[in-house]
């Protein structure tokens, strides 16, 4: 970017000028090596002379313009000068005497300083002198303005004291920060009333201790950083910093008003909230910390802080319009860790009356206790459980009638005394505890209370012991004495366990020993037992559960005789005959089953009987359409829904259906030569031959179980019906032409033709 030179870079320019003017002079005054005479090159010891190079940035190059000269004492005619490095031979230059040009515009700022090597070379370009490395410094002009690179904003506490650090804001120069083209100077063009800042730095602190969040809560300040030390001539950059200021607790939280006045409804429960007192404080909600006091102190109201921190006037106890209609108390508020003196430290209202005035309601009934628990003992008719009782606390003092809403509980109420009895005997067994609710209404038709009643009953000695037992049995090889098995026994009542064993019958092969623990042992009095004895053993366990008053039980125990191990681990036992009651129910559920069976039996034998009788009133046409319309086309012998065979046998028995005289139909079979029977047609034949001979056997369908014919066969009914008569007229001749899978049945039934003339159909 190009812009007028000011004054600073027209002296810098005059400044570089004249050094290059007084170099150039140095070179042309003396040819000889005046130089090496100085401390520089003999502490060196080299024989290039010339010092650092210096061109100006950003000087113009409409043509190249002369920079220095490379000089050594061993050019002559006959060398030449010869440069590499940065911007060689393109942004600098050099001639064969060693004079430097400069052919381009420079910025210090995309680069400030360029290194090079020199070669002094012969006409055959062999090193004369050896490489020797220099610099071309680019020296600064102030062509950068200064730039703040980011925004700004900061916060400080109200109140904060004076000089207090706020923010430091930095702006940048591109120019030399080790010349004024790059040095800063900072100042606030607004905001000065409340802030300094330092011209070097750049902080900003606090002018003054009166910084208020609730008078302005926000500045804005307006920062110059200029360079050339904030020279007039500098290049200048501004920017904005918002400084917010922080609210701390400051001030006085106070009432809106002196005085407040609530009605509150007699009924309302205890802990919820009758108002707000809204409290006004200047400072943010996070620096609000009211506590809130009642005096005199009150048992029935207390004070609690809100969410936004306010005072919610909470009812502590419940109010009763009858007792007292009105209550008056104060409301203190103060704050806690405020910062003094406050801001309103002048008067503030931290003091308010309130008054309550309690509006009378229609109120439930109220009981005299929560819950009521009574005793009643078991399989006893009480009629003085106890009483329920209830008022109406409003001034009427309604009469209140008493009711239980469960219709099935087995205690009543007197519904104007509140009296309580048993309407059934109760079973603690069955039930222990029960719980039910009464009701309190106001008469006639006022409101209603419910109260829950605990009825805990009370335990009598009325279950008689149970004998527990899993299996007692004795072995052959046990001897007198032995502990066959340990009995003990349980009791649906409750109370302190004390069971005795004894034998309630004398027992010559068993005895029962106490253990005084609730348990006894069937102890051994003899040896001897054989699986071979067919006589069972069972003794009489008599129970006592020592209760009050004490019930006691006998119960068989059958004693099982094994084979047993040296372990006395049985392995074979015979088990002992139980003499067991039979209760009424299963005797009922016995009797229905044996009358079902009953009834079962009788209708079979009616059916059989109607059968027979319908089958001597049929004449022969209708037990031909019996065997007419069986199909075998469908299940085979199996299928009976086509015919009765039934009828057919009865018939066959009792001589209804006579036989026909002569050969049967299967005798008549024209049988294959004998070489080519296999055992299939020979147990075709057995098989016909038995059912000609079996008057009541349903026939056998040998052809059809042997897949002789298929489900879907066209040849119909392949079966031995028809085989106790000859009266068939059947023709299976035409087998022959359904081809070789039905050849041989064509053989077994054709009929040649004198046996069909004998036919009587």
């Amino acid at each position: 970017m190009m812009r007028q030179m000011t004054a600073p870079e027209l002296w810098m320019g005059l400044f570089a000028l004249a050094l290059t003017l007084s170099l150039t002079m140095a070179e042309h005054m003396d040819q000889k090596p005046a130089l090496q005479t100085s401390p520089v090159l003999h502490r060196h010891k080299r024989e290039w002379l010339w010092n650092n190079l210096y061109v100006e940035e950003e000087r113009p190059t409409y043509f190249q313009y002369y920079l220095g000269k490379l000089k050594s004492t061993k050019s002559g005619d006959r060398t030449h000068y010869v440069i590499d490095g940065e911007g060689a031979n393109t942004i600098f230059k050099v001639d064969d005497k060693g004079d430097i040009f400069v052919t381009e515009r420079l910025d210090r700022e995309v680069k400030s300083k360029y290194h090079l090597r020199a070669q002094l070379l012969d006409t055959s370009n062999n090193l004369v002198e050896k490489v020797e490395e220099f610099v071309i410094l680019v020296t600064d002009i102030n062509d950068n303005d200064p730039v703040f690179t980011k925004s700004f904003n900061a916060s400080i506490k109200e109140r904060s004291k004076r000089g207090t650090k706020v923010i430091e804001v930095t702006a940048t120069d591109a120019d030399d920060p080790t010349t004024a083209n790059g040095e800063l100077d900072y100042k606030l063009l607004e905001g000065g009333d409340f802030f300094n800042i330092d011209s070097t730095t750049g902080i900003i602190t606090t002018k003054y201790e009166n910084l208020d969040r609730e008078t302005q809560s926000s500045y804005v300040v307006v920062v110059q950083a200029q360079d050339l030390r904030g020279l007039k001539q500098g290049g200048t950059a501004t920017t904005s910093v918002t400084i917010a200021v922080s609210d701390i607790n400051d001030n006085i939280a106070t009432f809106s008003k002196s005085s407040y006045v609530f009605s509150v409804k007699e009924d309302m429960k205890r802990g919820q909230r009758i108002d707000t007192m809204v409290l006004e404080d200047r400072d943010e909600i996070q620096n609000k910390d009211p506590i809130f006091t009642i005096a005199p102190s009150s048992d029935t109201f207390k004070m609690e802080r809100s969410q936004i921190k306010d005072g919610n006037l909470m009812l502590k106890q419940g109010l009763d319009y009858e007792t007292k209609s009105s209550y008056t108390f104060f409301v203190h508020v103060r704050e806690n860790h405020l910062q003094s003196p406050a801001d309103n430290k002048d008067n503030p209202l931290i003091k308010a009356q309130v008054t309550i005035q309690v509006l009378d309601v229609d109120e439930q009934p109220e009981f005299s206790k929560s819950i009521y628990n009574f005793n009643v003992i078991e399989e006893m008719m009480v009629n003085n459980i106890g009483v329920v009782s209830a008022r109406d606390p409003d001034q009427a003092n309604k009469a209140i009638r008493y009711s239980i809403e469960d219709k099935d509980s087995p205690i009543g109420i007197n519904p104007i005394t509140g009296q309580l009895f048993t309407v059934r005997k109760l079973d603690r067994e069955l039930v222990a505890n029960h719980m039910f609710q009464v009701k309190a209404k106001e008469e006639p038709n006022g409101l209603e209370s419910f109260v829950n009643v605990n009825i805990l009953v009370i335990d009598i000695n009325d279950n008689k012991p149970e004998l527990s037992i899993e299996e007692i049995f004795v072995c052959e090889n046990d001897m007198a004495g032995t502990v066959i098995g340990t009995i003990s026994a349980t009791d649906k009542d409750d109370h302190l366990l004390a069971f005795s064993f004894t034998l309630a019958k004398p027992n010559a092969n068993f005895s029962v020993i106490d253990n005084n623990d609730n348990t006894s042992n069937i102890v051994l009095k003899h040896g001897g037992f054989s699986l071979e004895d067919s006589r069972d053993y069972v003794i009489e366990i008599g129970i006592s559960d020592g209760g009050r008053p004490p019930m006691s039980s006998i119960t068989s125990l059958p004693i099982n005789v094994c084979r047993c191990d040296n372990k006395r681990i049985h392995t074979q036992c015979k088990a002992a005959q139980l003499k067991m009651g039979v209760s009424v129910h299963a005797l009922i559920v016995i009797l229905v089953c044996i009358l079902i069976i009953l009834v079962i039996v009788i209708l079979i034998a009616m059916r059989k009987r109607h059968q027979k009788d319908a089958l001597v009133t049929l004449g022969k046409s209708e037990i031909h359409e019996q065997l007419v319309t069986y199909d075998e086309e469908g299940g085979g012998e199996m299928d009976t829904n086509g015919y009765d065979v039934s009828i057919l046998t009865s018939a066959r028995n009792d001589g209804s259906m006579s036989m026909r005289q002569g050969p049967s139909l299967y005798a008549m079979v024209k049988k294959p030569p004998t070489a080519c029977k296999g055992d299939m047609a020979v147990m075709i034949e057995v098989k016909k031959d038995e059912a000609d001979h079996d008057r009541d056997e349903i026939p056998y369908d040998t052809l059809h179980i042997y897949g002789y014919e298929g489900p879907e066969s066209l040849a119909g009914s392949l079966s031995s019906l028809d085989s106790s008569s000859t009266g068939s007229n059947l023709d299976y001749d035409f087998l022959n032409d359904w081809g070789p899978r039905f050849r041989t049945l064509a053989e077994l039934y054709g009929v040649d033709g004198s046996e069909r003339s004998d036919s009587p159909y």
